[in-house]
């Protein structure tokens, strides 16, 4: 957040920061994340700082070496319970589209 005259901390409005981007962008990585908005406020941050706060449970590695996140599909996959028998849908030409209506058309 920008400091103002008085030492305090404030709010960017959405006019302010759009009309002076830049200032946010320095300020940020300067300063730490800047909040733009009041009533739906949000936080413009610098990529490395959100990395940081986003990334595995090390603290101690250094962000380059951390993996991305695992893809949700994956997770799914890896995470199934084990000894469930799941019902599969017919894989052929005659399958129906997963979203059609009741009378076949999507």
């Amino acid at each position: 957040m920008a400091i103002g005259t008085d030492g305090s901390r404030r709010t960017w409005t959405v006019a302010e920061a759009r009309a002076r981007l830049p200032e946010v962008l320095r300020l940020a990585e300067e300063e730490g994340p800047q909040q733009i908005g009041v009533r739906k406020p949000f936080v413009v941050a610098p990529a490395s700082a959100w990395d940081d706060r986003t990334a595995s449970p090390d603290p101690a590695a250094p962000s380059e070496s951390r993996e991305p996140p695992m893809p949700f599909g994956r997770w799914l996959v890896e995470h199934m319970r084990i000894g469930v028998d799941l019902e599969l849908p017919e894989r052929g030409p005659d399958r129906p589209p997963p979203f059609a209506d009741d009378d076949g058309t999507a």
